[in-house]
């Protein structure tokens, strides 16, 4: 197994990693006790693999069963212990050396002209409707829930972050508002239905805006939420608010002063912006190779030093932000959870090199938001110092307000749904 055996002495300082190799031997590498996790691997020539690209090959090797694990262990303890020691990783020589040529490559990696950014979303939320259906909320949002109790249904937390997002916007009746990334139409719908408001939501996915604008439809809400197939860069309107949620990933670092010089042009004098975004804790650094090439192509989460700095180019004023720091991995629990109680129609769907994908996916990016560097921040964005109020406390009071409206909207249904026609 050398030259992997002895990258792996360097990597394990935390637990315990027992491998078992393609002839049957087994090799155990110790740090500190607990946890221990047994790995078969079937392939001899992932002792080279591993060795070179451990990120890129791990998940492949998964995905095509070459990789197994043994003794009660579970891709998912694989995964913790491997979140545990990648700073060990990091400094191992050949890997530092393969990190900065990564770094190196990032405007290539993360390149979303135009007409490619479109082909880079199809390749993830284009799977089908009836897919993302089996394990996210039935609103369908794909990005951050936020719990305000463990006890907390996924349905119960998508819903707390709507609200959330929705205070941030301070909604007033007669505004005009731009989604920018909107998903199959939750956010958009909710803002409507809790205010007076105009929606322009804009997508690169078809399988998204054909959903979107169905249900904006089936909700009566049509001539006031609108949802387009369109870049946002080819946006030309002026907005009061804009929202964006889970789509500034897809941007790339070498596109951020585009975006938020578009942002600047976009918002009116007196409007504000939230962004609400996955981003890192540590330094800048580069996306995991098996992410790029399987699930995201072309994605990023960014360090807020890459962000602060051409924030302040754009000329906007950061007038709030907000870090979510376990919500995520609480949210992908939920989601690998349901995953895994559909996992026998979601293999007759695709097949089970898919499932396996989808797997590794949702357990590694739980991981890297539980034990990882991987955080939530809400950043909200305005041209003026003074067009959001200069006291936090609204945050609050516009969520209960608005936690109100729901309660009596619901009311109001149950009772249509009981009165006799």
């Amino acid at each position: 197994m050398f030259p992997l055996s002895h990258m792996l002495k360097a990597f394990v300082r935390t637990g315990t990693l027992k491998v078992i190799d393609a002839e049957g031997r087994m090799h155990v590498f110790s740090g500190t006790p607990s946890p221990t996790v047994t790995m078969r691997l079937s392939d001899r020539s992932l002792y080279h693999k591993l060795f070179l690209n451990p990120e890129l090959h791990a998940g492949e090797a998964y995905m095509d069963g070459r990789m197994s694990f043994e003794d009660g262990s579970t891709i998912g303890d694989f995964l913790t212990l491997f979140s545990m020691n990648r700073s060990t990783l990091a400094n191992y020589p050949l890997q530092s050396v393969l990190k900065a040529i990564s770094r190196n490559l990032k405007r290539f990696q993360q390149a979303n002209p135009v007409g490619k950014a479109q082909k880079n979303v199809a390749h993830h939320y284009d799977l089908g409707n009836e897919f993302y259906k089996l394990f996210l909320d039935e609103g369908m949002q794909y990005s951050c829930a936020y719990f305000t109790s463990d006890d907390d249904t996924l349905e119960e937390a998508q819903q707390n972050k709507l609200r959330l997002i929705a205070s941030k916007l301070q909604l007033k009746p007669g505004l005009k508002i731009l989604d920018i990334g909107s998903g199959w139409g939750d956010l958009a719908l909710y803002l409507a239905a809790t205010e007076d408001v105009d929606v322009t939501g804009v997508t690169l996915s078809k399988e998204q805006h054909a959903l979107s604008n169905e249900k904006a439809r089936r909700a009566g809400l049509s001539h006031r939420v609108r949802f387009e197939l369109i870049d946002y860069r080819n946006v030309e309107q002026r907005f009061d608010r804009i929202i964006s949620v889970g789509m500034f990933e897809h941007v790339g670092v070498h596109h951020y002063g585009e975006f938020f010089a578009k942002i600047n042009a976009l918002l009116d004098d007196d409007g504000l912006m939230v962004l609400h975004s996955i981003g890192k804790m540590s330094p800048p650094g580069t996306a995991s190779p098996w992410l790029r090439k399987y699930i995201f192509p072309g994605a990023y989460s960014p360090a807020l030093s890459e962000v602060f700095p051409v924030v302040e180019q754009a000329s906007l004023w950061v007038t709030d932000l907000e870090i979510l720091r376990l919500h995520y991995a609480k949210t992908l629990n939920h989601w690998h959870r349901r995953f895994e109680a559909n996992r026998a129609k979601i293999a007759a769907m695709y097949d089970e090199r898919f499932c396996r994908m989808f797997e590794f996916y949702l357990i590694s990016a739980e991981t890297m938001f539980r034990t990882g560097s991987q955080l939530v921040f809400h950043m909200q964005l305005a041209r003026k110092r003074d067009a959001a109020p200069i006291v936090r406390d609204y945050v609050t009071d516009l969520q209960r307000e608005y936690k109100s409206k729901e309660t009596q909207r619901l009311k109001a249904l149950n009772h249509t749904e009981l009165t006799p026609a």
